[in-house]
Formats: C-alpha cells, structure tokens, sequence
C-alpha cells in the first residue's frame, strides 16, 4: 500500500512541475483515463482516452491552456491495487475544485484512473 501512496506522490510532482515525460512514466501503455473536464474540453471522447499519446495529448492541451495549473493533496487511502487521491485543482483561470480521483494500478504502472468532481 505504501508503494501505491509513493505513485501517487510521484504523480503529483510530476503534474505539478507539469512534467509530461515524468508523468507517462508512471503508466501502462494502455491505460486509460476518465475525466468529466474531458467531456467538457473533447466532446468526441465522452470523457474517456485510451493510451499514452492520447494522455500526453490531453496533458500538453491542459498545460498550455492553463499555465498554472496546480494540485493540492489532501488525502490519499490505498488498498492492494488502487490509490484514492482526494486533491484540491487550482489555477487562476478558474474557481477551485475538490477533485477524487482513483488510481487503479498493477506491477507498478497506473493501468487507469478516474476523476470525481464535487
């Protein structure tokens, strides 16, 4: 469980050096990500993307259309195979956002995850 908490932590320090390469790193080639901003920002994916170089398309966007991006860790429960992050996103472009997001992770690489908005 610690080793989950540890990905997580270094997920963090990549995405808020906005680090692309650091963070790819921490996952499967065919992982997948669920966010409902990507609803909002690619309507065509419904909210879903599969695959590195779509996740390195989604976070480069992101990174460009809001330099100052940052999260906050509130709190992080892991289990065998999951890491529950609970963070506050901050830019200034923006209101801040409570967010969850779920970490499912196997043989050490992030396999999926999920964002919950409050």
């Amino acid at each position: 469980m610690n080793d989950l908490k540890m990905i997580a932590q270094e997920w963090f320090n990549a995405f808020n050096k906005h680090d692309i390469e650091m963070l790819l790193a921490l996952y499967d080639e065919n992982a997948e990500h669920y966010s409902p901003k990507l609803k909002v920002h690619q309507p065509e994916t419904n909210g879903l993307i599969k695959g590195k170089q779509a996740l390195r398309n989604w976070w480069t966007d992101a990174f460009q259309r809001l330099p100052k991006l940052n999260y906050e860790i509130i709190q992080l429960t892991a289990n065998d195979e999951r890491v529950f992050m609970e963070y506050t996103r901050r830019t200034p472009e923006e209101e801040d956002l409570r967010v969850g997001e779920v970490l499912k992770i196997k043989n050490g690489k992030i396999i999926s995850s999920r964002v919950y908005h409050s």
